[in-house]
């Protein structure tokens, strides 16, 4: 559908010389005409008749040059000529407003429009009618240009859509969607990689591009960003949709305010934040830094050194080659630590210093069994029964405060270190070969699902698990989900795999685990902390089993007296089961009482 805008008020000298520019440039128009269309009385009412105008014209041109296509309201079609045809330009602009009569006649004959062939290439320009009262119009353009042309086009209101643009392409929107086919293929690899091939810009809609040759700009408002392979440097960055890409083979900058970023495989440095949404990474064969405010964190392969952040989510790592660091406020982190081998020697190294943090989820590292590497662990609340470790590491402990406990070992003689830190969390330390089957299929998860958010022919060929951990003993993969399930169960997602397999159940949210519960009864007021004045929050964590019981698994915060109370009452609750992929499984959350002496204790 063409763009629609009421006119714009009078606009003065701007529209006289536009009017002006018209007449004087009309003859270096060739074989320019005008198609009036049939004029019906035009009822003005939505839904009624309108009259609409075409204009259309050819200029001679060649290739390598550029159309430059400036108009304040109107959709732009853009398309290669056939192979074989002369180089030209070939325009059709088609006009139409739902005013009356004669009123509507005359003001599509004000609609002031110009095209000319200079040493540049082509230049189009199109306005609306000043003094057009209520009238309301719809402008499309439609362009042919040569296969090896440039293109540069700027509309105040309306989509743009381009075929295939073999040379530079500038497309930018006041308010409207930007589909383009691929960009910048026409010209030599050479030419292009490195430089600005493509910018895409919209205040208001979606941006969809295919290849690029060289380096690509987006940026919308509102919408998505959708990208084919980049062959330089991509800057994409949209105020509230999600960015998905197949390939950027430069750096990376990635920005959203509230959407998921997907890229299948990256080249370089990657820098990608969203305020609330998922990262997705294939392989990256640099660098990441990546920050999230809500979402999780997953990632295949990253070969240099990584930097990843979540306020709220889980992070998993399925290789990671380089240094890390990882932090997380309230999710697990899983990582893979494998570096690539020396040519010097049998044992493997760190990159540099990498740290994994948690407050309250659990870290679980699997580590190959010839690293050097000086590893430290720290549980600030729990003790010693809160990492669990293969006994060859042979971890030594020490205590120093109330709850908190460290652990190290010089694995292989020692080397680059490697601290873990929770508070409220598990450590988990394993060796790379003990969970094959659960890595493997973390890895095919991640493959479908990038394949499914990006292209369905997303190739990943680099060999993400070494020979020598493919060789491992093997072991029972976990079964696989069926690919649909009765809307009362949950479909399994890697994360549910991997915390069913590592914990022994799935983690869920406070006040949807609430929501399972049918039987509460509030905790009595302990006797013995009224008289001492004692009160304040108390946290656990819990789980339901799969019978409908509800058994606390751990104090996480407060009074002993008071925690007993609550424990007490907590035994008692009794919720629905849950269903995982049709078979019953245990849900682990956390639910907090808020002992006040001068009301009753109360859950949230």
């Amino acid at each position: 559908m063409p763009a629609s805008r009421r006119a714009k008020p009078e606009r003065g000298l701007t529209v006289l010389l536009a009017l002006f520019s018209a007449v004087l440039l009309a003859p270096c128009v060739a074989s320019a005409k005008e198609q009036p269309a049939e004029y019906p009385a035009a009822s003005g009412e939505p839904g009624g008749p309108h009259t609409s105008l075409e204009r259309s014209g050819e200029l001679d041109t060649r290739e390598g040059l550029t159309l430059r296509l400036n108009t304040d309201m109107g959709s732009v079609q853009i398309v290669p000529l056939e192979q074989g045809e002369p180089p030209v330009v070939r325009y059709t602009v088609h006009i139409e407003t739902d005013a009356r009569g004669q009123a509507a006649k005359e003001l599509l004959e004000r609609y002031s429009m110009a095209a000319h062939a200079n040493g540049d290439g082509v230049e189009i320009t199109g306005n609306l009618p000043p003094n057009a009262g209520n009238a309301q119009f719809w402008v499309r353009f439609e362009v042919a240009v040569p296969a090896r042309y440039n293109v540069d086009v700027n509309t105040e209101a309306g989509d743009i859509e381009t075929g295939d643009v073999g040379g530079t392409a500038s497309l930018v929107t006041q308010g409207g969607n930007i589909r383009a086919g691929n960009i910048g293929l026409g010209r030599a690899r050479r030419a292009s990689a490195g430089r600005a091939v493509a910018h895409l810009e919209t205040q208001g809609g979606h941006i969809t591009v295919g290849d690029v040759s060289g380096d690509l700009s987006a940026f919308t408002a509102g919408g998505h960003i959708v990208t084919g392979k980049v062959a330089g440097a991509a800057s994409l960055k949209t105020g509230g949709g999600h960015i998905r890409s197949v390939a950027i083979a430069g750096r990376a900058e990635l920005s959203t305010e509230g959407g998921n970023i997907s890229v299948g495989r990256a080249g370089s440095v990657v820098n990608a934040k969203t305020v609330g949404g998922q990262i997705d990474f294939g392989e990256v064969h640099g660098s990441v830094q990546a920050q999230t405010g809500g979402g999780g964190i997953r990632i295949m392969y990253v070969a240099g050194q990584m930097e990843v952040e979540s306020n709220g989510g889980s992070i998993c790592l399925t290789r990671v080659a380089g240094a890390v660091r990882a932090a997380t406020d309230g999710g697990t982190i899983t990582a893979w630590i494998n570096p690539e081998a020396s040519a010097s020697g049998s044992d493997v190294h760190l990159a540099g210093p990498s740290q994994l943090a948690s407050s309250d989820g659990d870290i679980i590292v699997f580590l190959p069994r010839n690293l050097a590497a000086n590893i430290e662990a720290t549980v600030e609340n729990g003790g010693e029964r809160r990492i669990e470790f293969d006994p060859a590491l042979a971890l030594q402990f020490q205590k120093s405060g109330e709850g908190v406990v460290h652990a190290w070992t010089a694995l292989n003689g020692g080397g680059v270190p490697l601290k873990l830190r929770t508070t409220a969390g598990k450590i988990r330390l394993r060796f790379l070969d003990s969970e094959v089957a659960l890595r493997e299929s973390l890895i095919r998860e991640q493959m479908d699902r990038l394949r499914r958010e990006i292209s369905p022919d997303l190739a990943l060929p680099v060999p993400l698990i070494p020979v020598a951990v493919r060789n491992a003993p093997d072991v029972p993969s976990p079964p696989e989900p069926p690919r649909s399930e009765p809307p009362a169960n949950w479909t399994g997602s890697w994360l549910d795999i991997l915390e069913l397999k590592l914990l022994g159940g799935i983690r869920e949210d406070a006040d949807e685990f609430q929501r399972r519960i049918t039987y509460a009864p509030h905790p009595a007021y302990p006797e013995i902390a009224r008289r001492a004045g004692v009160q304040g929050m108390v946290r656990l964590q819990i789980v339901l089993d799969q019978e409908g019981r509800v058994e606390v698994q751990k104090i996480l915060d407060g009074d002993p007296t008071l925690a007993d109370a609550a424990i007490a009452a907590v035994k008692q609750w009794r919720g629905n089961p849950v269903l995982l992929d049709g078979r019953k499984v245990d849900v682990i959350s956390t639910v907090t009482f808020n002992f006040q002496l001068t009301s009753r204790a109360g859950n949230n």
